[in-house]
């Protein structure tokens, strides 16, 4: 029988904390003033076992808003380094964040939370420590779209607003959201203690990794191999998830990637309204470094970063073994997610060169992926299906004969129609988090409106069902949504 727990009863057990302290400082968080609920996510409060109905608005401020520590809390900034843009950076660490502690729940899950927005600490550099209320949101937004879409990703317990103000974009109100993961730890751990030459602490490092995470390695015959090959495995699937659903980060710098594959540290992320290869959501990335087509090479090159940090540990060759493998792993994987995409559940030769084919179409067009894949789901050989489809493409002259292909495929099929669009329905969403919708939710926000906020989670919590009352979401974008602009404040 599962016991609920109320905030003040949560089951902490703080192993970060237990590790020497150049691992971390120990900081406590700076109060917001006027500190306020602006939601709540009753989801991600049943992975700690806390009661929803023991939580009140005002003492979720009071905690998460920093007025009062969390009790079994105890709050440190954790040191790592990486490289930004390529360059290397040994001035990196928890800059505005704080690691609150683990909560471990009933079911043997152990769950950081990590509260975002938190003040200064010792790796602050320049900045005030604070997160706005703007790039607060659209973290928040952005965790559960992920996890609506089935991406590995972080999520968060509340958002806390404010009466407090810093520059940004011109003044903007401070804000503080609860990050909730089963893993803080960055490839940029790994990067600090090697380019400091603290090779015992590395090995430290990456026996607490082990022990953590990947307990089922320890008996390996040198399980830090072991574990940067499982590591590897888990990233190509990553992006390839990214690449399939016209995810774009913005940030790919090594501190922003999770040793567990989850998708971390959202910044000037976009799902793309139009397909387009060279898209870039961040705006501050003049050459292009993270634009969509890029993320996987990107990726492969911070594991390349993770893998010479892992050198004391493990031997050179065995490292770029790994990271040849690279190239296959992912197209593998994002070959399997457009196979289910289009309802293919059979392996043939000749899907990549169709998979390869559509989406040169897309970028030609830059069609709207969501809404073609939607709309394909329901193609059964009725005129109407077939104009709906159509329909979403500038050109659809320009797609007929991919589609007598894809029917051709699908012919091949030993499935029956209604199986495979009950089947493709469920990966294929109707509505995804476009810029818009965030760029909305954020101006009502600082309105004092927080409702879109909340009516956004509940539809990006199950992005695939039809959703009475938010079809406007699913049809095409406003044309105000092309000049929205994202950096690394965002």
């Amino acid at each position: 029988m599962s016991v609920l727990r109320s905030l003040e009863n949560l089951n902490f057990d703080n192993s970060f904390a237990r590790l020497p302290e150049r691992f971390y400082q120990i900081t406590k968080p700076q109060p917001l003033k006027g500190a306020h609920l602006i939601s709540f996510n009753a989801e991600v409060a049943a992975l700690l076992d806390l009661d929803p109905c023991t939580v009140t608005p005002e003492v979720l401020a009071q905690y998460f808003g920093g007025q009062a520590p969390l009790p079994g809390s105890e709050p440190l900034a954790m040191k790592y380094t990486g490289h930004q843009f390529g360059v290397y950076n040994p001035d990196l660490g928890d800059g505005r964040g704080l690691l609150l502690g683990e909560v471990l729940n009933q079911a043997g899950e152990r769950w950081d939370l990590h509260l975002k927005g938190a003040g200064k600490t010792a790796f602050s550099r320049f900045g005030d420590g604070r997160a706005v209320l703007r790039s607060s949101i659209r973290e928040y937004l952005a965790g559960e779209a992920m996890q609506g879409l089935g991406i590995p990703t972080t999520r968060a317990l509340c958002l806390i607003g404010s009466d407090d103000y810093t520059m940004r974009e011109g003044m903007e109100p401070c804000a503080m959201l609860l990050r909730v993961s089963r893993c803080h730890i960055r490839f940029g751990h790994f990067e600090y203690f090697y380019y400091h030459r603290m090779h015992d602490e590395l090995r430290q490092l990456a026996d607490y990794c082990i022990e953590r995470y990947f307990p089922h390695l320890a008996g390996d015959e040198n399980p830090y191999r072991s574990m940067y090959r499982q590591v590897l495995h888990s990233t190509a699937d990553l992006v390839a998830r990214w690449q399939a659903y016209g995810f774009v980060h913005g940030v790919l710098n090594t501190d922003n990637m999770s040793l567990l594959s989850e998708t971390f540290d959202y910044g000037p992320y976009s799902f793309m309204d139009g397909y387009q290869t060279d898209y870039v959501s961040n705006q501050n990335d003049h050459q292009k470094r993270y634009a969509f087509k890029a993320q996987p090479g990107v990726v492969l090159w911070n594991l390349a970063c993770l893998g010479q940090a892992l050198l004391p540990l493990v031997d050179r060759a065995d490292l770029e073994a790994q990271l040849e493998c690279f190239g296959g792993l992912y197209e593998a994987a994002e070959l399997a997610h457009y196979r289910a995409r289009l309802g293919l559940f059979q392996a043939h030769d000749e899907d990549a060169a169709l998979v390869s084919a559509l989406k040169l179409l897309m970028a030609e067009q830059r069609v709207d992926m969501t809404r073609f894949f939607r709309a394909l789901c329901r193609l059964n050989g009725s005129d109407a299906a077939l104009e709906a489809v159509l329909a979403v493409w500038p050109e659809p002259a320009k797609v007929t004969d991919w589609l007598l292909q894809y029917q051709a495929r699908l012919g091949r099929e030993k499935i029956d129609a209604a199986q495979r669009q009950v089947r493709m329905l469920a990966v294929n969403p109707k509505y995804i988090l476009r810029n818009y919708m965030a760029e909305e939710a954020i101006r009502a926000a600082h309105q004092g409106d927080f409702e879109p906020v909340n009516d956004l989670m509940t539809l990006l919590r199950d992005p695939f069902a039809e959703q009475p009352g938010f079809e406007r979401f699913a049809g095409q974008p406003p044309g105000w949504a092309e000049s929205i602009c994202l950096t690394c404040s965002s």
